[in-house]
């Protein structure tokens, strides 16, 4: 089975860069404290490296 990781959104989009807010909807995020669970895999681990202040990752599991 593929690694997953939990991503949970805590900051708001509002007065975001686009380039952000899209990022946070390519994620599957749109509201606040929202989380997924997504593939572990290094497009999605540079998608939340280019949002730090508005995700965590709050687990990683096998």
């Amino acid at each position: 089975m593929a690694k997953t990781i939990v991503v949970k959104q805590i900051g708001s989009p509002i007065r975001r860069p686009a380039k952000q807010r899209e990022t946070l909807i390519g994620l599957g995020l749109n509201k606040m404290h929202k989380t997924r669970e997504l593939e572990d895999t290094p497009s999605v681990r540079g998608m939340v490296r280019k949002i730090p202040h508005l995700v965590e990752i709050i687990e990683e599991r096998d």
